[in-house]
């Protein structure tokens, strides 16, 4: 397999701002993995060098809207892979990210803040099973594998037991030393913004409640857990944003300040004579 990537030109192709070539690499890339004999026999260091190609491509790739749409193009390669090949494709992407992230300078950083934006997005939405009478389903096996893999990565606990139980061969090469803080910072950011687009905050939908607050678990242990005050801070804000189930809108500090005004006119107000 691994001689097969290196005939693979089409992945540089994919950072062209030429919107044909650029089209052209990416038929190229969803043929070549949706092939089942092909995506099931990717190992874990066929996956981690197709990722570092890729994470190539989107260094290179210039101007707001190829990026925007090659870091949509990227994403959704989950829905075209076989059922068994997406945890291990998941998992390359975050274990590249994870081992990249310190590296990015901050011109290029937008563009991997919306690659991992993107890709989280599409886990939500590839955690649906599909409509039955008009009404979305949630996969459990689906919902499960993306939950393992939120806890694995952004969201994991404990960096040192992280080291310890880094498996031996290749799949230890899927399991990176640590997550930068800078990448959980920014999942923790957007994760209320993507469940909400994919339905999870949805009221009436008992399935996507459970889902909402599994997740909201994850967030809430990392924020026990951490010894970042950075993480911490930022775990807590996730968990208080008013789109969640329980979150009362909070008065703006100019609203406090009305309403202490008012409170203040009314105790000083003048009723009238007693009779």
């Amino acid at each position: 397999m691994a001689s097969q990537q290196g005939n693979m030109p089409f992945i540089k192709n994919l950072a062209s701002s030429d919107r044909k070539i650029r089209t052209s690499a990416l038929a190229s890339l969803q043929s070549f993995l949706s092939a089942r004999q092909v995506a099931s026999a990717l190992g874990p260091l066929d996956v981690l060098k197709l990722w570092k190609g890729l994470f190539f491509a989107m260094w290179m790739c210039d101007r707001a809207i190829p990026q925007q749409n090659l870091c949509a193009e990227l994403a959704d390669l989950i829905f075209i892979l076989p059922r068994d090949a997406v945890v291990p494709w998941l998992r390359g992407f975050w274990t590249t990210m994870s081992r990249e992230w310190t590296g990015i300078d901050v011109l290029r950083m937008e563009k991997f803040l919306l690659l991992v934006r993107r890709t989280v997005g599409a886990g939500f939405r590839w955690m649906k099973e599909g409509s039955k009478k008009g009404k979305s389903t949630w996969d459990t096996g689906r919902v499960s594998d993306i939950l393992s893999l939120l806890s694995e990565f952004p969201f994991t606990l404990d960096v040192d037991a992280r080291q310890e139980k880094r498996p031996e061969g290749e799949e230890g090469e899927l399991t990176p030393h640590a997550v930068p803080v800078g990448l959980k910072l920014h999942v923790l950011d957007i994760w209320v913004d993507e469940a909400e687009k994919v339905g999870l905050l949805d009221e009436g939908d008992d399935e996507a409640s459970k889902i909402l607050q599994q997740i909201s678990d994850l967030v809430d242990n990392l924020e026990k857990s951490t010894s970042s005050p950075a993480l911490r801070n930022r775990s807590k804000e996730s968990l208080a944003d008013d789109r969640l189930p329980g979150n009362k809108s909070r008065p703006t500090a100019m609203e406090d300040a009305e309403m202490a005004d008012a409170e203040q006119k009314d105790s000083g107000s003048w009723d009238g004579f007693d009779d």
